[in-house]
């Protein structure tokens, strides 16, 4: 397949068109439950040291999402076509991967929901919620139509940013000596905890979805780059300060008291908190904005995962099937049904120990699979035509987040199997 031709001048039509595009839905996808304790803990333990952190985190996912989004575009491939192009090595692992991630995550996602709705209405139970939470992803994109997501999904946003940073903003005065804190630094054994802080900024499988939700707004060629990098620093823009909220938040309120937030259970202690130091009000405020992130990276995970998973096997098998009717195969119906439905055994049977080891193992190889792979095929002038000059920036940057990622990945293997 040969590349398109690199002209990297934005058309006449691009500066008539909006730069916001599928940026914030693949940002809003990546932050989940666990980036809120990871935030809340961080300003709970450290108080605002760690702004740096989620500053720097941001930017290395920037740079990947617009890695993703150039390689589509500059190519004309997909990211499983590149992979493919890599070897079969690269898409029997994402075809391993998918399946165990999809399946875990089916009842992870679901249960983040259901922890967050069950504390806003405790008549139905945790399983109950999972199992609503599920069905409603699974009705918003059985249809395969892109408009009915992409609305949705900035309906959740809207309300995600507006709530946590509402929230932050109605601390932020009682934030005092603790601005003292607000000085880059890493304190003694802590360089673990921050490199997890960075790497977990926004970043998911879905970051390979990107390129799919690119071609669902016809971005589809070179003139599009200046948009989709503007898209994508508006997207971690956003990121970054939405995190930013939730550091906030845990340095105002915790800060130099015995308070631990423990898991995403720790995400409901907090809200209570938040409502007896404040108002009653802020807590449920604070509770959607708990809710709508959780759900936000389900419907996300919903939409985007099946598109990886329908070019797996269109690629694999060498099909004939276009990229524009990747929405509409039984591959990508049988992997929304497959996020759903069986996952939702594990509610009520407890996640197999198994499954759970293999997930964590796979899913820590992935973004330093991401970035080693973007690095790789973004260089390769027979792919991408006549490579970017502001390469040499990426490369930089992703040469980074690829000793993040696999520091991190080293770091969680160890604690997997020991």
């Amino acid at each position: 397949m040969q590349a398109h031709q690199t002209d990297l001048q934005p058309d006449a039509t691009i500066s008539k068109k909006s730069i916001i595009g599928p940026g914030l839905i693949v940002a809003a996808t990546g932050v989940g439950a666990g980036d809120l304790v990871a935030a809340l803990v961080a300003g709970t333990n450290y108080g605002l040291v760690f702004l740096w952190a989620i500053i720097l985190g941001s930017i290395l996912k920037f740079a990947l999402n617009e890695g993703v989004g150039r390689w589509h575009v500059t190519s004309g491939m997909t990211m499983l076509e590149g992979w493919h192009k890599m070897g079969k090595w690269a898409t029997g692992y994402f075809g391993v991967y998918s399946i165990i991630w999809g399946f875990v995550y089916g009842a992870a996602g679901t249960a983040s929901c259901a922890l967050a709705m069950s504390a806003l209405f405790p008549q139905l139970t945790l399983t109950q919620w999972a199992i609503i939470h599920g069905i409603a992803a699974f009705l918003l994109v059985w249809s395969g139509k892109y408009k009915i997501f992409e609305s949705a999904m900035n309906v959740l946003i809207g309300i995600m940013f507006i709530t946590v940073v509402g929230s932050a903003l109605i601390i932020t005065p009682q934030l005092g000596d603790v601005l003292g804190t607000a000085v880059p630094a890493l304190p003694e054994g802590s360089l673990l905890y921050a490199l997890g802080l960075i790497g977990g900024v926004g970043g998911s499988l879905t970051m390979a979805s990107y390129g799919y939700w690119l071609q669902e707004k016809k971005w589809t060629t070179p003139s599009f780059i200046h948009a989709i990098r503007m898209d994508s620093a508006v997207a971690y823009i956003a990121t970054a300060i939405f995190t930013l909220s939730l550091l906030v938040m845990g340095a105002g309120l915790l800060y130099g008291t015995d308070v631990n937030i423990a898991g995403e259970a720790g995400l409901v202690d907090f809200a209570g908190i938040i409502g007896n130091e404040l108002h009653p009000a802020v807590k449920y405020l604070f509770l959607i904005g708990f809710w709508s992130a959780s759900f936000t990276s389900v419907l996300g995970v919903w939409n985007g995962v099946p598109y990886l998973f329908s070019d797996f096997v269109r690629t694999i098998t060498h099909s004939n099937i276009s990229k524009d009717s990747l929405s509409k195969t039984k591959s990508y119906r049988f992997f929304v049904l497959w996020l759903t439905f069986p996952p939702m055994l594990l509610h009520f049977l407890g996640k197999p120990v198994g499954l759970i080891i293999a997930y964590g193992a796979l899913g820590a190889i992935f973004m330093p699979f991401l970035a080693i792979t973007l690095i790789y095929l973004l260089n390769k002038k027979e792919y991408v035509g006549t490579v970017d000059r502001s390469q040499k920036v990426s490369n930089v940057v992703l040469s980074v987040s690829i000793l993040l990622f696999l520091v991190l990945a080293i770091n969680e293997l160890i604690n997997i199997f020991s």
